[in-house]
């Protein structure tokens, strides 16, 4: 077929198995948009802002596994991505970014709405391309997409000038195997060091697993839950790890590290030996570096062997795919289990619970993480939940339990404010059949509410549960231990999110006692569309326990008890 750019643009996300797209139009992608026009089997979703085109195929890529999909055009529109892009490549979720450019022949020289975007975006993705000949678009599409799912997933751009977009070739389809020089994906571990990992595990008297990410991206959770159950060791989950092994298994301890449970923390602290799958060992999690974990050795399994030895040295170190590395571990690891490990791990648990908070309210004022747990409770724990980031994120994290892989999307790495909300429609896009809430704070929510045209537009089904404390509550949160309480621009005057909601035709309802969550969610679930719910909780709530940056992991903040002061 002898094809423009565009088309074949287009005629290869159809063979990638693409179905919807994030975009906003201009002139340098224009021809592009046009030739969308021809191919109705993908729906292109209007974003307002190409900030949120980024987060929706991030949020789509991380509820499906599949590639999402971005597409903007040149100069600012493509700089708009680069926070998606960023958010994308700390988290490892597989995005697609497609920007115009101005033609070549006016590439360098300032011309309207120029920008070096693949010199803007070479240190967050992955890999990006600046397409100079038609003739290599088929296949730099085709690298794209394999390249982007392949190994650690990450974002991937492809930069398109628009006289390339315009030109025609005869469009043949890459067929094969993907072959790049220098680039390996590793597979199974080595044998010698498969087996010295599990001599460690056999021998080990008080282990613990480090679950992360990397378990639900390579499919890996039944390895995950026969281990723990096998050998007798408990599992500590991280942020973007909570639902890598259903969370009333009794074997899970919940999240570690700043904002995790006192007994996960502990329990890393008086380990003998740490089990780290798919996960970095990231500053959240660690605390300091020169406390962390002294008594325990450690191995440490991840597809990308640059995070091996990068954070924490470890005394078997595995580049591999995570399900494939336990696969080669089980048949030789012994059936065993740790009674006295366990319950000096019951006993922390016991002293730890910080959740007397859901039975207590000062005043009457509605507490986050109250909201939180009802709406676990009144949804069942069936959702899937898109955050964004701050107080809402921790108590989400705290107080939601997931039972299943990807039922949790949040920013992680990146901690990016404006995620959430823009992540929840591409999610629901990914994931139709589901019931998807967004939970957000009042800061965050303001930074993409743009994209309520957007859900209106498509009639998308997203559940959009703001809770307001007037303030940007994590901010004050450290203000107020560290900083003597001097709160500075954390205090914030907000619209009326219900009249703001009832602006774009969205039926909304605000939330002011606990006894109104559940009606508010038989609200939500009752109506086929967006639905916007204003939680109206106490403004100076703390998220407890916190371990201050840099600390020691096992020197918690912890709640105060009833009638002592924080």
């Amino acid at each position: 077929m002898l094809l423009t750019g565009s088309e074949i643009v287009m005629e290869c996300l159809i063979r990638e198995g693409v179905d919807v797209i994030f975009g906003y139009p201009g002139g340098a992608i224009l021809p592009t948009y046009d030739a969308m026009t021809k191919y109705p089997q993908i729906h292109h979703v209007l974003v307002r802002h190409e900030q949120g085109a980024s987060h929706m195929a991030d949020g789509y890529a991380r509820a499906t596994g599949k590639v999402g999909v971005a597409i903007a055009t040149s100069g600012p529109g493509a700089t708009n991505l680069v926070t998606g892009i960023a958010t994308a490549m700390m988290d490892s979720s597989p995005i697609v970014c497609i920007t115009g450019q101005v033609a070549r022949g006016s590439i360098g020289t300032d011309a309207f709405q120029e920008t070096d975007v693949t010199g803007v975006t070479l240190p967050v993705t992955k890999h990006n391309y600046l397409v100079a000949d038609v003739e290599e678009l088929a296949y730099v599409i085709r690298e794209a997409f394999h390249i982007a799912r392949s190994g650690r997933p990450g974002p991937v751009l492809i930069d398109i000038p628009k006289d390339v977009q315009t030109q025609k070739t005869e469009f043949i389809y890459p067929e094969g195997e993907i072959r790049l020089p220098g680039y390996r994906v590793p597979s199974e571990g080595h044998e010698d060091d498969v087996m010295l990992a599990v001599d460690l595990i056999n021998q080990a008297q008080r282990p613990i697993i480090l679950a992360g990410h990397g378990i639900m991206m390579a499919g890996a959770s039944e390895q995950l839950r026969e281990l723990s159950e096998i050998a007798g060791i408990p599992v500590a989950l991280t942020l973007l790890g909570k639902g890598a092994m259903p969370e009333d298994h009794p074997m899970v301890l919940g999240m570690m590290g700043m904002h995790g449970e006192a007994a996960s923390n502990h329990a890393i602290q008086e380990a003998d030996l740490l089990i780290a799958l798919g996960m970095r060992f990231d500053d959240r999690v660690t605390g300091n570096l020169k406390t962390y974990a002294q008594k325990a050795k450690k191995i440490h399994v991840d597809i990308d062997p640059s995070e091996i030895n990068k954070n924490v040295r470890v005394n078997v170190g595995i580049p591999g795919d995570v399900r494939a590395v336990l696969s080669q571990m089980l048949p030789h690891v012994h059936r065993t289990q740790h009674p006295d490990w366990m319950a000096w791990i019951r006993d922390w648990q016991e002293d730890a619970d910080e959740r007397d908070i859901l039975q207590y309210s000062a005043d009457s004022k509605l507490l986050g993480a109250q909201v939180i747990n009802d709406l676990w409770q009144f949804t069942g724990g069936n959702a899937v939940t898109v955050t964004d980031v701050g107080q809402h994120q921790m108590l989400e994290a705290q107080y939601y339990p997931h039972q299943r892989p990807s039922s949790l999307i949040t920013s992680g790495g990146l901690g990016t404010m404006g995620f959430g909300f823009p992540a929840a429609i591409g999610a629901k896009f990914g994931k139709p059949e589901e019931e998807v809430w967004a939970i957000v704070g009042d800061g965050g929510f303001q930074m993409t509410m743009c994209e309520l045209a957007t859900a209106v537009q498509e009639n998308i089904d997203v559940n959009i549960a703001i809770l307001n404390n007037a303030y940007l509550g994590m901010v004050r949160q450290w203000q107020e231990f560290f900083y003597e309480e001097r709160y500075q621009s954390t205090p914030m005057v907000n619209p009326d999110f219900c009249k703001l909601a009832d602006a774009f035709g969205i039926p909304s309802m605000r939330v002011t006692k606990r006894e109104q969550v559940e009606e508010s969610v038989a609200f939500a679930r009752s109506i086929k569309g967006p639905v916007l719910i204003e939680y109206v909780i106490e403004k100076e709530e703390i998220v407890y326990p916190m371990v201050p940056a840099g600390a020691d992991l096992h020197n918690m903040i912890r709640r105060p008890k009833p009638g002592e002061s924080r």
